[in-house]
């Protein structure tokens, strides 16, 4: 399973958290970014297969990165996450393109659910 992932998300324990579930799951290679910005940056260069990004976030949001992905590559795969109460944004991201959408706080059978529904 050499399937990369890469997570964005301001909150370093986040991605240490999904990061975890993920490699107990059998995926290692993973790339992390702070903020939608270095995503965007990143995701040229690594071509991760599969992109989990938080919405809320300082220097570009979830959304405007998910664009900024999609334009580069249309074929990009993004699951957003947020936070209860955002309903207006994840609908926002699935216009834009998003494949799915994690509420936190998460639990780790929805999040692989998710990536196994994407990554097959």
């Amino acid at each position: 399973m050499d399937k990369k992932i890469m997570l964005v998300d301001d909150a370093a324990f986040m991605r240490m958290m999904i990061k975890d579930t993920l490699s107990k799951n059998g995926y290692t290679n993973i790339v992390e970014a702070n903020n939608g910005q270095v995503a965007v940056t990143n995701y040229a260069d690594e071509k991760p297969d599969l992109v989990i990004m938080d919405i809320t976030m300082p220097v570009m949001d979830g959304l405007e990165a998910l664009k900024a992905i999609k334009t580069q590559d249309p074929n990009a795969n993004v699951i957003m996450c947020s936070a209860m109460g955002q309903e207006s944004m994840v609908v926002d991201a699935l216009k834009h393109g998003a494949r799915d959408f994690i509420v936190k706080p998460f639990k780790a059978d929805r999040i692989m659910k998710t990536v196994h529904s994407i990554l097959g």
